[in-house]
């Protein structure tokens, strides 16, 4: 992370769905988890409690981890991600899961969320934060 003032900083939310695809398969999502995981990078991603209990319930469940491989994920997200607590319950969108990604977004104060969630990606913005898919995160940054 750039050590300039905290307006230099872009911070982002990735939401389950692109930290599944940047940890499993690669592609785009990876090269934005790259971005956060470089020490120069000027990217703060940002994650919940509940954000970060569904990506390892997604692993288990969708892809058989063990609770060992699931652990080492658990452990690189909270050594390269900052953990936010949202203090506000949000009711957006019909899907409680993505309620709980722009709540995350909003409390830390997020220039972006970045997704492949067709529900959230009809948002276009919230509260001024641009939902945006990989793609078009990386053609911006």
């Amino acid at each position: 992370m750039n050590l300039g003032t905290e307006e230099s900083l872009v911070k982002i939310v990735l939401d389950t769905n692109v930290l599944v695809s940047a940890i499993h398969f690669g592609g785009k999502p990876r090269k934005i988890l790259n971005l956060i995981e470089d020490p120069g990078s000027a990217i703060v991603a940002i994650t919940s409690p509940i954000l970060l209990a569904e990506l390892v319930e997604t692993f288990i469940k969708k892809f058989n981890f063990d609770s060992e491989h699931t652990e080492e994920i658990k452990a690189m997200i909270e050594e390269s991600f900052e953990l936010v607590y949202p203090k506000e319950e949000l009711q957006v969108t019909r899907d409680n899961d993505d309620n709980r990604v722009l709540e995350a977004a909003l409390e830390g104060k997020c220039n972006y969320i970045i997704t492949g969630d067709k529900d959230l990606l009809d948002l276009k913005t919230f509260k001024n934060i641009k939902i945006v898919t990989p793609d078009v995160f990386l053609s911006e940054f």
